[in-house]
């Protein structure tokens, strides 16, 4: 199975990110949409999955769960979507490479994640809620248990987990980056997430989900909801920003800068 090297992966995220930044805003909403969407149905799966699992098996059951989760990733990635956590990755090293403007960077940001935000509120709603996928039985009481470990963490704690969550995530797609065929892309993003996962760190496009479903059936407020969703996004902002974009972009900048210099020349030239 071939994949490209660490160099050509980084260019292939400067480009990435670069196309991200000069989207039309409806594309970025729609996929935002589709993104949010996806990822909570790789949250409502892993839950549908492990609730009536027997406690005695402990944490296998959240390996279990954490093996079905990475699907919502891999539909984004193969079948088209935007995750604004990826996007913490992608359009920092095209900005970082002078392909992207800072302005360019916010507006996808804020496009992608409130459209994330409704993607995933649309399954946590009429999948969880109005057909009831999380509020019967021992579904809502996996429902409610997530969502209160994660309400229940501190400020510091939920900020940290966040970095370790993108730092993971950014590395899933990274990797993705560095297939040309599809069953490379899904091995590539399939370990990272699921550690991610079972580890139990934070990630905000998944919150969008599992806390507003408990909110939904009555248990939690949406106050509890801002009071995580603050320290998580900033972490996963410094997650997939500073550990994954600027790490590799300083390792490879220098031939970064002898790319950019030499495409001018050669369109010049043709």
């Amino acid at each position: 199975m071939a994949f490209h090297s660490s160099k050509r992966i980084v260019e292939l995220a400067v480009e990435a990110g670069a196309r991200k930044a000069s989207m039309k805003p409806r594309h970025a909403i729609l996929l935002g949409f589709l993104g949010g969407a996806f990822i909570a149905l790789g949250f409502l799966l892993d839950i549908r999955v492990t609730a009536n699992l027997p406690q005695e098996w402990g944490s296998f059951s959240s390996l279990i769960g954490a093996a079905v989760f990475p699907i919502g990733l891999i539909l984004i990635v193969i079948a088209g979507g935007e995750l604004v956590t990826g996007n913490m990755m992608a359009l920092p090293i095209a900005v970082l490479a002078k392909r992207a403007t800072l302005g360019q960077l916010v507006k996808n940001w804020l496009l992608v994640l409130v459209s994330n935000f409704m993607g995933a509120i649309f399954v946590a709603y009429f999948f969880g809620h109005i057909v009831g996928l999380t509020e019967t039985g021992p579904f809502l009481n996996q429902t409610v248990a997530i969502a209160e470990e994660k309400i229940d963490e501190t400020f510091i704690q939920s900020l940290i987990s966040a970095v370790g969550c993108n730092w993971l995530v950014c590395l899933a797609v990274w990797m993705a980056y560095g297939s040309n065929d599809i069953v490379g892309k899904m091995v590539a993003i399939w370990f990272p997430i699921m550690g991610f996962v079972a580890i139990g760190f934070q990630q905000v496009v998944a919150n969008m989900f599992v806390i507003p479903a408990a909110i939904f059936s009555g248990h939690f407020t949406w106050g509890n909801y801002f009071t995580n969703f603050v320290p998580v996004v900033l972490g996963n902002a410094i997650g997939g920003t500073v550990f994954v974009a600027f790490i590799y972009w300083m390792i490879h900048k220098e031939s970064l800068q002898t790319l950019a210099i030499a495409k001018p020349s050669i369109k010049k030239a043709g």
